[in-house]
């Protein structure tokens, strides 16, 4: 299990709604793969998502018991082959649908994709309960977390660019 990073300032004041384009950029792929796929995951390289945060190692319901002590985790899901996928959401409403419990951290796909791997999964699974569930495959995820972010060229194609975190 990973050290929870202190939240990015970006994200101050953030109160975890949904970015319209960003959806619609997901439903694009989803309608439209595979150019609109790239598309989207270049689109999300910019944008604010939702880390959900569960406690583990804690099913009182009686209240805090000065014995056990709960745990936060990320959260994964495992597929029938055994292939896991770290769970995000685009914004609050995605988020509680899935989990109401669940605490959001906010997170740059960078981050999430940092994350993916240092968990032990293969893909990144944002918002699983709808409105459009959304896989960010283990083919982008190693550049991802490097801190590189796909984009989209004049000419059609896509790329990679290295975003500094100094500047």
């Amino acid at each position: 299990m990973g050290r929870l990073a202190q939240p990015n300032s970006a994200f101050i004041g953030d109160r975890g709604d949904p970015d319209p384009e960003v959806r619609a950029a997901i439903q694009a792929a989803m309608d439209d793969p595979p150019v609109s796929y790239l598309r989207a995951v270049a689109f999300l390289g910019g944008s604010r998502l939702l880390m959900p945060i569960v406690a583990s190692g804690d099913d009182s319901s009686d209240g805090p018991d000065p014995d056990r002590h709960a745990e936060l985790a990320a959260v994964s899901i495992q597929a029938a082959d055994g292939r896991r996928a770290l769970l995000a959401f685009t914004g609050i409403d995605a988020l509680v649908a899935w989990e109401p419990r669940a605490r959001p951290v906010p997170a740059t796909l960078d981050d999430l994709a940092a994350t993916v791997l240092e968990t032990g999964a293969t893909a990144l699974l944002l918002d699983t309960a709808g409105p459009v569930p959304f896989v960010i495959g283990e083919d982008l995820i190693g550049d991802l977390s490097q801190g590189r972010r796909l984009v989209e060229l004049d000419d059609g194609g896509f790329g990679w660019a290295y975003v500094d975190p100094t500047l």
